[in-house]
């Protein structure tokens, strides 16, 4: 999907939502528990109670490989479902895949050609090498940049003797190796005013942003400072949304979960 297939889908539905499939079989409604293919169950049943609410799904690769193969299959079920019914949404494979040489080309290899998923999350930290062998054409990287875990102390915001902190660093590196049609950044929604910061080294750059929702992040804050001409943002929301309910009623509390998100969006724009 290209940029702007992307900003047309989040115009003409005033949200800029992401759903994060993030599938635990201990949180999911019981029953359905029985079905075959459990996972995809659930999946199938969110992504029909919320796509009209969101432009995009990402689901967490961890959540699925646990399940080992099974697990892999209801991750390619779930893809193909939504590349046949829901083909203008945007696909993100959170999997944070990040090596050199001829592995990062097999792992994109994997995504990008087998299950051809629009978009994939990287961690650059291993520098150029690492990361320019997912860079093709009708897809896109999406960088670990600041994320809002506590570690994110140890080593992101830590400064050389400029006072440069080193996700400005690799921000600003990564701008040689792709571009705004191609490469997005991972931004924690809890940072909050830190997003002037990453403006500051990536104004036209579309963000990825964990946290809103059951992590406290603010939807208005990530707005206020994250905002472009074009959006520029996609905000993802996975258990104040998939997880709104575990009984028989769980997709349609989805739905519902979602339709506020994009409510709020929908003002905000």
């Amino acid at each position: 999907m290209t940029r702007k297939e992307l900003v047309s889908q989040i115009f003409a539905k005033k949200s800029f939502l992401c759903v994060g499939l993030d599938v635990d079989l201990n949180k999911i409604p019981q029953h359905l528990l029985q079905e075959e293919d459990p996972i995809f169950a659930f999946n199938k049943a969110i992504i029909d109670a919320t796509a009209q609410y969101c432009v995009s799904y990402k689901p967490n690769l961890a959540f699925y490989e646990a399940y080992g193969v099974k697990g892999l299959m209801a991750f390619e079920k779930t893809v193909k479902y939504l590349q046949e019914n829901y083909p203008n949404h945007f696909i993100i494979a959170d999997a944070k895949r990040g090596d050199i040489g001829n592995t990062s080309k097999m792992y994109a290899k994997t995504f990008f050609e087998e299950y051809n998923v629009d978009a994939l999350t990287i961690a650059p930290y291993m520098g150029e090498d690492s990361v320019t062998p997912f860079i093709s054409e009708g897809h896109w990287v999406i960088l670990l940049a600041l994320t809002s875990n506590k570690g994110s102390f140890d080593f992101q915001l830590t400064e050389d003797k400029d006072g440069e902190r080193l996700f400005e660093k690799v921000i600003k590196r990564s701008q040689q190796w792709g571009n705004d049609e191609n490469m997005m950044y991972v931004v924690g929604a809890t940072r909050g005013e830190m997003f002037k910061d990453i403006r500051a080294v990536a104004p036209n750059s579309f963000l990825l942003v964990p946290g809103v929702g059951a992590q406290g992040g603010s939807l208005e804050e990530v707005c206020k400072y994250g905002w472009i001409e074009d959006c520029g943002l996609l905000v993802n929301s996975s258990r104040g949304i998939i997880y709104a309910s575990n009984g028989e009623d769980f997709a349609e509390k989805a739905g519902e979960a979602a339709k506020k998100v994009a409510e709020q969006m929908a003002a905000i724009m």
